[in-house]
């Protein structure tokens, strides 16, 4: 079993002038103690899940290069790359130089995006969930075509690009890995059989991740997919360190399950978590799975 660190707060310590330092002690102490991926949000406001919208936020892909500089084995990934808001021909060339200048580390993280508050502050156009999610099958087609010896044309129905050249390629062969977020049964995890090297799921319960995991694994079936080929990660959003034991305990449940991921949140001072994490959870979570 796995642990990734899902930085999602950038509001401790309070002035922003640490907001760097702070980041980068906590990403070189996650790669230390052993936690093999470091993942961002894709957003421009804070969530209310997590605060309030006006606190500070950075751009994910910005964050993740700085990030890339000083590390050197962790899986780099943004959890997840909200379709609308970047093309996607200039998504898979963010991926490919995040993937090169990392010596490849990148994964392609994409949803279907959702957080109209921040999208029409900012401008972004929202369209509606079925369309939205025509365009992140685009989106992967195209990151697809981009990332193989295709450089002609792509014509989908909302994007169209003359030429899908991308030089260098990444570096990542043959390609960048591609998780795709979220658990609706009818469409996300259809196209996780369909285009996904990874899932990820909200970690409910137990019970309600086993039935996403048979949602996908039918979906599998039916587009002649390998349903073990496909990595099953999920998104921890209590508080670990409250209780180490009982988080434990839940994640060898999970485990059974086939899940080898969790994602965890650090909650306070990210420093003061991660060597918590370090100390308390880790040496005992590898054993699990």
């Amino acid at each position: 079993m796995d642990l990734s660190l899902h930085y999602t707060s950038f509001s401790t310590p309070a002035d922003p002038k640490r907001i760097a330092p702070t980041l980068g002690r906590t990403a070189r102490l996650a790669e230390e103690a052993g936690f093999a991926e470091f993942t961002v949000m894709d957003h421009f406001f804070q969530l209310e899940i997590h605060g309030t919208h006006d606190e500070p936020m950075l751009e994910a892909y910005t964050t993740l290069g700085f990030v890339a500089a000083l590390t050197e084995r962790m899986r780099l990934a943004v959890l997840v790359t909200g379709v609308m808001y970047r093309y996607p021909g200039l998504l898979a060339k963010t991926i490919t130089t995040l993937d090169v200048l990392s010596g490849g580390r990148a994964q392609l993280g994409l949803g279907a995006s959702w957080y109209e508050r921040e999208q029409r502050a900012l401008g972004v156009p929202v369209v509606p969930m079925a369309e939205r999610f025509e365009r992140l099958e685009e989106t992967l087609e195209i990151c697809f075509q981009m990332w193989s010896a295709d450089n002609g044309p792509y014509r989908g129905k909302h994007y169209q690009l003359d030429e899908t050249l991308c030089v260098p390629a990444p570096l990542t062969t043959p390609r960048p890995p591609v998780l795709i977020g979220g658990g609706g049964e009818r469409k996300t995890l259809l196209l996780v059989a369909r285009h996904g090297d990874a899932c990820n799921l909200f970690a409910v319960s137990p019970e309600d991740v086993a039935h996403k995991l048979d949602v996908l694994r039918a979906h599998c079936d039916a587009e002649g997919r390998d349903y073990d080929t496909i990595r099953k990660t999920v998104l921890y959003t209590r508080p670990v360190l409250d209780n180490p034991d009982g988080f434990l305990a839940e994640a060898e449940q999970y485990a059974a399950l086939g899940i080898t991921q969790f994602d965890l949140i650090p909650t306070g001072d990210p420093i003061a978590f991660t060597e918590q994490v370090a100390e308390r959870i880790l040496p005992k979570v590898g054993s699990l799975g």
